[in-house]
């Protein structure tokens, strides 16, 4: 006699931060729910998905034109109709709101730099790392960079409610617009010319982490005032993105400290 098997419950789309179909991405972009990014099926002339990329970039939203496979596979309830949302799990920050957070406890603003970090888990550690050392915030770029999604809420264990996080479409400019404010810009670089030793992270500080792959990008190491390199005593020269950020950020936390 056959085992009589229990169906398993289709899974909750919402609880993963995914808003699956027509209606309810309309629905979410209507009621103003917090969207990370917006994936399309590539090629479609649909008018409904026009309305929805159209409104969504109005809103500032991230639209990502994405293969239908892609899609397929990122869905839960299997009836995506062409489009899938990801929430974000809180509303961004600005830059200005991180500077005044720093501002109005009196300290020297530490700021978190990713650049590009495409893994969500790298980001979530990083976003918790900055709040236990006490950052005042972290900036990541629109594109080629994980969100706030629920994978990152979960991985921070939380900190995605106590650090600002603020999303900005141009690194490059970012970075020139922190040193105009005074704050001095150290870039990790496995060849930088200052060891992590010889950084002097008491004064205002803006840390970039690179991406997982390759490092920072040109334009953006052009910007650093200060490349910094973590001593390797072992047969690796890297560390990953979210132990380098932890590694400069109490470092900078051992020298305010002192």
């Amino acid at each position: 006699m056959k085992e009589k098997r229990t169906p398993r419950p289709a899974p909750m789309a919402e609880a993963d931060g995914i808003i699956e179909g027509r209606n309810a991405v309309i629905e979410a972009l209507r009621a103003g729910t917090p969207i990370d990014k917006i994936f399309i099926a590539k090629g479609e002339t649909d008018a409904a998905l026009g309305h929805i990329a159209s409104t969504a970039r109005g809103k500032g939203i991230v639209v990502v034109e994405a293969d239908r496979r892609k899609l397929d596979a990122m869905s839960q309830t299997h009836a995506h109709q062409g489009v899938i949302a990801q929430a974000a799990v809180r509303e961004y920050a600005s830059v200005d709101d991180i500077l005044n957070a720093a501002r109005e406890k009196g300290e020297p603003p530490l700021i978190v730099v990713c650049d590009e970090l495409s893994d969500p888990h790298n980001l979530g550690a990083v976003i918790r790392t900055a709040e236990c050392a006490g950052a005042h915030g972290v900036i990541i770029p629109k594109r080629r960079s994980a969100g706030l999604t629920a994978i990152v809420a979960k991985t921070s264990a939380g900190a995605v409610s106590h650090v600002p996080v603020a999303r900005v479409p141009n690194l490059t400019a970012l970075l020139k617009e922190l040193k105009e404010a005074g704050v001095w810009i150290f870039g990790t670089a496995a060849d930088g010319d200052t060891t992590l030793y010889d950084a002097d992270l008491k004064g205002p500080a803006a840390i970039v982490i690179g991406s997982e792959g390759s490092g920072m990008g040109r334009l953006v190491a052009e910007q650093c005032d200060f490349k910094v390199s973590i001593p390797m005593k072992g047969k690796l020269n890297s560390l990953n993105a979210s132990a380098a950020a932890a590694i400069l950020l109490y470092e900078a936390v051992r020298q305010r400290l002192g």
